[in-house]
């Protein structure tokens, strides 16, 4: 089996440490294989270690098991559809549409398409009006998701209502993808988002008023890039830096306004990952591949490592 490597920071000096891997790992696949060209980008994961992968050009959705790493295309790709980020709640999955401007809720027991709902305003092009529907998060009030090329976030009930949420505040749109992965606080009450740009301008971090989109953000100890899917356990957030290879560990003060960046944890399976999700104490990461052409017979896959030990 395989070792991770952690680079743990100790404030600015980093020392490289192998992590020792989980005895439980043994029965479950490290690195899971998705299907040839599949282009995939988002991943939610079950209580029963079924895991849900969309595709970015197509909309389709990969569904597998992480105990055994077996799975096939759950629902297939169709016209006007993309999926890039996807999350899983009580039995529906949620997919973000990307340049679509849509937000797509389909059965996780049966595949059926529940809603289509039109979530950025049109028109839509690839100039002043572009879209970017990236990730989403279901929290209080309904679903919530961010927009890379707009700054709204936009809330989709539970009845299929839409509600767009200027966001204001401390975060401020610049060129490049902006708002991307997002995630919610235990309580449902306050959502953090990372905001991408280009790099090396260092990502940014907030927290966002789910109500009225107001934004405050996050103060680091140190700068980080490439910011994509995020994951908050406990006071413990994980930001995935695509281009890095590299997964930021931060801890997170008890008012959520400053971050320690504790680790890197690098893995010898990533190429570009782009979000994650848990199951335990295993974390889960989807390789997008950017950096590599992306053929029909392109090979694409979801890689396992450990989370951090405490909270």
């Amino acid at each position: 089996m395989r070792r991770k490597l952690l680079l743990t920071i100790w404030t600015a000096v980093a020392a490289v440490v192998l992590a020792t891997p989980l005895a439980a790992n043994s029965n479950f696949p490290e690195k899971i294989a998705l299907p040839d060209g599949f282009r995939p980008e988002g991943i939610a994961i079950g209580k029963r270690a079924t895991f849900y992968v969309g595709s970015i050009p197509t909309g389709a959705i990969y569904r597998g098991s992480l105990k055994t790493g077996e799975g096939t295309v759950f629902i297939p790709g169709a016209p006007g559809r993309a999926a890039i980020g996807v999350e899983l709640s009580h039995g529906r999955l949620f997919v973000a549409g990307g340049p679509t401007g849509k937000g797509f809720v389909y059965s996780a027991r049966t595949g059926e398409l529940l809603v289509e709902a039109q979530l950025a305003s049109l028109p839509i092009d690839t100039g002043a009006n572009a879209t970017f529907v990236n990730d989403v998060v279901v929290a209080r009030g309904g679903a919530y998701f961010t927009d890379s090329r707009r700054p709204f976030l936009y809330r989709l009930g539970r009845d299929g209502t839409v509600a767009r949420i200027p966001l204001t505040g401390d975060i401020v749109y610049g060129p490049g993808n902006n708002a991307n992965g997002i995630d919610a606080t235990p309580n449902g009450k306050t959502l953090i988002i990372v905001q991408t740009n280009i790099a090396p301008s260092p990502s940014k971090l907030f927290t966002v008023n789910r109500q009225t989109g107001a934004a405050r953000e996050i103060k680091l100890n140190m700068a980080i890039t490439n910011g994509d899917g995020i994951l908050l356990d406990g006071r413990t957030l994980y930001v995935v830096q695509n281009r890095d290879n590299k997964v930021a560990v931060i801890r997170l003060d008890r008012r959520l306004t400053f971050g320690t960046v504790v680790q890197h944890i690098t893995d010898l399976d990533f190429d570009v990952p782009t979000t994650i999700d848990e199951f335990g104490k295993r974390l889960y990461a989807v390789n997008a591949r950017f950096t590599t052409p992306p053929m029909p017979d392109t090979d694409y896959w979801v890689a396992q490592f450990r989370k951090v030990s405490g909270r």
